[in-house]
């Protein structure tokens, strides 16, 4: 079944409802945002007549944040990006899910390269500010995580995957659900879509999700990314 965008009929409400609660935050079996230790996934694409790469690599290591004076155990993936063959950006994500299995958004620490070299960390943000001696000084403190996934996403759900404006800023709306798609790397049934907009731009993205998989193609104006390749094992 196919739920298009101008075809919603139930009420739009942000998610989730209530504070998250992190007793087992590693544990990321999100169905739209599964976390393998080890894994990768392979994009490929353009960007504005640019041939883009991405690589995501879901590492073993983790890292720790505190929350209201509690510690939370964050899965990083570190993200990398190629456009016509240099390296662009090396970005290290931090992600935990919480008991309703929504999955939350700790920040970010990103090192943007130009001919080789960093040249900035434009767009870092942290939950509680830089805390490690390689953290960027000037990472953008968060008082609370970002929510990156719904537990139960469903069609008009609204959620903010980045809110620290003007640093980072991000809506979600899942506007498309149950959809068959194909990308490079195979046919992926039981998809969301996420309309991504934001404050910091005219900017409109369109993210596929897949079960067992994540992210799948992203679509904007004047670019296209599909998954081309994943070592993520599918239940």
């Amino acid at each position: 079944m196919l739920a298009l965008a101008g075809s919603l009929t139930t009420a739009r409400a942000e998610v989730p409802s209530s504070p998250p609660v992190f007793t087992n935050p590693t544990n990321i079996t999100n169905a739209y945002f599964p976390f393998q230790p080890g894994g990768s996934k392979v994009f490929t694409g353009f960007d504005n007549k640019k041939r883009i790469v991405f690589v995501d690599n879901y590492l073993n290591e983790t890292r720790s944040f505190i929350l209201n004076g509690k510690t939370v155990v964050c899965r990083i993936m570190r993200e990398l990006a190629f456009e016509s063959g240099d390296l662009h950006e090396i970005a290290d994500n931090y992600f935990a899910q919480a008991d309703d299995g929504t999955v939350y958004y700790f920040g970010e620490v990103v090192d943007n390269y130009e001919e080789g070299v960093i040249a900035n960390n434009n767009g870092s943000w942290l939950v509680g500010g830089p805390t490690l001696p390689t953290d960027p000084v000037d990472s953008a403190p968060a008082a609370v995580p970002a929510v990156f996934m719904p537990g139960n996403p469903e069609l008009g759900d609204i959620f903010k995957p980045e809110d620290l404006f003007p640093i980072v800023d991000e809506t979600g709306e899942i506007v498309q659900v149950g959809r068959t798609v194909s990308a490079l790397s195979g046919i992926y049934r039981d998809t969301i879509v996420v309309k991504e907009t934001t404050r910091l731009s005219t900017a409109v993205e369109r993210k596929t999700y897949a079960p067992g998989v994540g992210v799948i193609q992203v679509r904007g104006k004047t670019e296209l990314l599909q998954l081309a390749a994943s070592t993520l094992v599918q239940d």
